[in-house]
């Protein structure tokens, strides 16, 4: 994949005990470098934090030409024995518990921009959350592609993170991308307004 580079978001370090202000400041730390590589025309994949509504709501996010959403996901299950097989004993009960309640958010979140918004809001003061908190699951534009990891290796899941990516950026080529540029002045019926 030419012109493609790829950044992991804890990249730029993170504190003893992130909080949702701390992930939303570094979400827009991130697409201010995303904008960098733009300029130079250089598609960036970030894995890590942010759900789709964060970097919407980012203060320079109508700025990027396109914005692709996916979230890699895995069975609770299979999470939890990830965890510990990365670092045994390091996730106590309460860990645990919100690891996988952060999950399960996450999940709904990708589906319907109205999943328990309060878990991300109100956040940052610099935060633009009425670019998209009146859309619901039915806008076009809330597109977040889900990739289920569960009962796949390394190279399956990772053959599906590269389709998404080969997609995303075809549909950015083909002027299908719901979240080109001008999204967040256009009404899901494409037209612009507001």
């Amino acid at each position: 994949m030419p012109r493609l580079v790829v950044h992991d978001f804890d990249e730029i370090g993170v504190p003893r005990s992130p909080d949702g202000d701390w992930r939303q400041r570094s979400t827009e730390v991130w697409i201010e470098r995303v904008l960098r590589y733009q300029a130079d025309g250089v598609d960036v994949v970030l894995t890590g934090q942010s759900p789709l509504g964060e970097v919407l709501a980012s203060p320079s996010a109508t700025a990027l030409d396109g914005i692709a959403a996916c979230l890699v996901d895995v069975d609770d299950e299979v999470r939890l024995r990830r965890l510990d097989e990365r670092d045994p004993g390091k996730w106590d009960r309460d860990a645990q518990r919100r690891f996988i309640g952060w999950a399960r958010w996450n999940r709904g979140h990708a589906g319907d921009p109205r999943h328990l918004p309060e878990a991300i809001r109100p956040g940052w003061r610099r935060m633009r959350w009425d670019r998209w908190s009146d859309w619901t699951h039915t806008d076009p534009r809330w597109s977040v592609r889900v990739i289920d990891t569960t009962g796949r290796d390394v190279r399956e899941s990772a053959a599906d993170v590269r389709e998404w990516v080969v997609d995303a950026r075809s549909r950015f080529a083909r002027g299908e991308l719901p979240l080109a540029a001008g999204w967040a002045t256009r009404d899901s019926g494409g037209s612009s307004g507001r």
